[in-house]
């Protein structure tokens, strides 16, 4: 678990802006859920054989000796809200949320065990139209967050859990011919989650799975039907992708359509988004059966993946756009009238007042550690005249005298260049 400190805290405001401005423009209403659940919710969702639930939970019993968890993922916990509230009866909805999750897990580039993600939950709609629009709005956050060309969409279809059982056990009966020489994590999986063995990173696991039965071969009519109209709404809208048979979620709940954006500019491959349908949960759950579909993405490797291209804007890491000193005890009120006067007349700037006094010298270094455009000089001199000195600190224009009056002007002008 990590500390965001306050020279980081910019950047993860500006990806959080952005989230929050591609989704408003697609109607989604923000929910905010509780950090802590009961246990319970967990393991019927997510499935007790899960790595999540068995291994990497933060589970405790409160005073009560009822059993709690720090919420693992966002998305059981957006069904038990939405449910509980009677948001889903008989009507859509399109529902995003933000904030900390927790997995005991081992460390990875980017990941903690207190981390964060955006997740995007929607419900009550059939159709393959609102998978497609998924992906869309996502392509469109690249987009904005200049990563379209680092990252790459891998599309999927799990079919119906019915479906899924028949090659379940297909899968079980090719993969048990090779159980000595499977890794241990699939020899676990293949009596607990063998789909997940598809997944697997092992060579010589791989190796083995290139002559296993196809998912693919397995699908229900009515999946296959889905995901061809799935792939037809994202070439019609120009959104490039790539079908991976062995793609697959980690969490029991999902079928029919599943999809991951991935990118290879961390090193090793790194998913920064994943998601799929889970028309079964709301049920599973206790809910009346609503059709859904959403997706989840960390900020920490979002971030991480902005910084190493260098793709997070020069403005966002300047903390201040003018700065206002005041040179002398008989300034100060008078420097802080200014800088009230600045926040007044310009509401879309950051203005630092100086505080702590210090010397012309002293105060100019601090001027200029605020990553401030321009420096406002005020002295006893220009208190007297009605002036005060302008300074500006990223360019070598020589410092004007200008009149009190006309300062919040002359800096409008400035800063809009």
């Amino acid at each position: 678990m990590n500390d965001i400190l306050p020279e980081q805290t910019p950047v993860w405001q500006y990806v959080e802006s952005t989230v929050r401005q591609v989704l408003g423009q697609y109607g989604y209403q923000e929910i905010r859920m509780p950090v802590v659940e009961q246990t319970e919710l967990f393991k019927r969702s997510i499935g007790e054989v899960t790595d999540i639930v068995e291994k990497e939970m933060y589970t405790f019993d409160d005073r009560n000796g009822d059993s709690l968890t720090l919420r693992p993922e966002g998305t059981a916990g957006c069904v038990r809200a939405a449910e509980e509230h009677g948001l889903l009866f008989n009507q859509t909805r399109r529902l995003w949320y933000t904030g900390p999750m927790f997995r005991h897990e081992r460390p990875q580039k980017g990941r903690y065990r207190q981390f964060h993600q955006i997740g995007v939950e929607c419900f009550g709609m059939d159709g393959p139209d609102i998978d497609a629009e998924l992906l869309i709005l996502t392509a469109r956050l690249w987009q904005a967050l200049g990563l379209a060309g680092h990252t790459r969409l891998e599309i999927n279809s799990i079919g119906t859990s019915e479906a899924r059982k028949v090659y379940r056990q297909a899968l079980v009966d090719y993969l048990d011919q090779y159980r000595d020489q499977l890794d241990d994590d699939s020899k676990r999986r293949l009596t607990t989650n063998p789909l997940r063995i598809l997944d697997s990173k092992d060579a010589g696991t791989r190796k083995i799975l290139d002559g296993a039965p196809s998912l693919d071969d397995y699908l229900d009519d009515e999946s296959r039907a889905h995901f061809e109209q799935l792939k037809g709404l994202l070439d019609a809208a120009d959104v490039k992708y790539s079908v991976n048979p062995a793609l697959v979620r980690g969490l029991d709940y999902y079928g029919k359509t599943v999809f991951e954006w991935i990118t290879d500019s961390l090193g090793a491959q790194g998913t920064v988004c994943a998601g799929g349908r889970y028309d079964g949960l709301v049920e599973q759950l206790g809910g009346k059966p609503t059709k859904a579909v959403g997706f989840a993405m960390g900020l920490e490797r979002l971030i991480l993946l902005l910084e190493t291209l260098e793709l997070v804007p020069d403005y966002v890491n300047n903390h201040a756009d003018i700065y206002v000193t005041a040179m002398g005890d008989k300034v100060i009120a008078p420097a802080m009238a200014i800088a009230e006067e600045l926040r007044s007349a310009l509401p879309g700037s950051v203005v630092v007042t100086h505080c702590g006094g210090g010397s012309f010298k002293s105060q100019m270094k601090k001027a200029d550690r605020s990553g401030a455009r321009y420096a406002v000089i005020l002295g006893e001199n220009e208190l007297a005249s009605g002036n005060v000195g302008l300074k500006p600190l990223r360019d070598d224009e020589p410092q004007q005298d200008i009149a009190r009056s006309e300062l919040a002007q002359a800096l409008a002008s400035r800063l809009a260049q």
